[in-house]
């Protein structure tokens, strides 16, 4: 007799990581399956404990945009015993913009303004790191509605208005 079904298990996990100063980008994606699993836009003190999360579920490699403080969180990440592998972030805030587009199709009334000055409603550092992972791995990620999304609260110490 054999046992209950099982779920898929998922291909190669790889993440993605738009560092910044104050926030990153980060995705975890299938890559067997071309799927984002789960997109955060995190405090950057909150990311190491996600991506050692990850790496409990199986991850394995980080890919790191060359901009603003990759030097560092490549350093960190090898103390996380995860492996980073440096990705060219030229040109990637517009072509994240453009991507966001495409995953969130624009209003109606949106679509009346040019491309070029549609601005997302809302931060897309998550896309930037996804089209990282693209850029690395020659392939297209989809998002499923069912991709868990995580995103910034609102500072603790921000002052009451």
């Amino acid at each position: 007799m054999s046992g209950p079904p099982t779920a898929p298990q998922a291909g190669p996990l790889i993440a993605g990581l738009d560092p910044g100063r104050s926030k990153c980008g980060l995705v975890l994606a299938d890559t067997e399956r071309k799927l984002v699993l789960e997109a955060a836009i995190l405090p950057a003190q909150d990311c190491a404990s996600l991506l050692q999360g990850w790496r409990e579920q199986g991850l394995e490699c980080v890919v790191v945009g060359d901009g603003t403080g990759s030097s560092s969180w490549r350093q960190q990440l090898h103390q996380l015993h995860l492996h980073p592998a440096l990705v060219n972030e030229h040109g990637s805030t517009l072509a994240a913009r453009q991507r966001y587009w495409e995953l969130c199709p624009p209003s109606p009334w949106t679509r009346l303004l040019p491309p070029g000055l549609r601005l997302p409603p809302r931060d897309i550092d998550d896309v930037v790191a996804q089209l990282l992972v693209e850029r690395h791995r020659g392939i297209r990620l989809q998002r499923t509605s069912t991709a868990v999304q995580r995103t910034l609260t609102a500072p603790k110490t921000s002052p009451a208005r």
